[in-house]
């Protein structure tokens, strides 16, 4: 499962609206690449695949890829403003590493290739 926490609740809710589409949910996924073998990505989508789970929270339905669930199975998603700048950020708990951008990392069982961050 996969949680969402207040502020990005709310940032989402905005985003969705603007889409005028009530279908539309936060596609989370995981994907090979990044500085530590592994890199998030985050999408608004309104279309199923075979395999997605749906998760849903404070109306807000996140959909993740079979392959992805594995590596963010008890991840939270939350929404930072800080001096670096805005956005969304995830806490995952399967990661035993992270590089400085926070936006790639690596898990016990899979090292995945690195890359270099963009």
């Amino acid at each position: 499962m996969i949680s969402v926490t207040t502020s990005a609740s709310e940032q989402l809710k905005q985003l969705i609206e603007k889409q005028g589409d009530p279908n539309t949910a936060l596609r989370v996924f995981v994907s090979p690449g990044g500085c530590s073998g592994f890199q998030y990505g985050m999408a608004l989508d309104n279309t199923l695949q075979e395999g997605d789970q749906v998760f849903e929270q404070d109306g807000i339905k996140l959909v993740v890829d079979e392959y992805s669930i594995e590596y963010l199975d008890g991840a939270e998603i939350d929404y930072v403003d800080g001096l670096m700048g805005a956005g969304f950020t995830v806490y995952n708990p399967n990661a035993i590493s992270t590089c400085g951008c926070g936006h790639s990392f690596q898990t016990a069982d899979h090292a995945g290739q690195a890359q270099k961050c963009h």
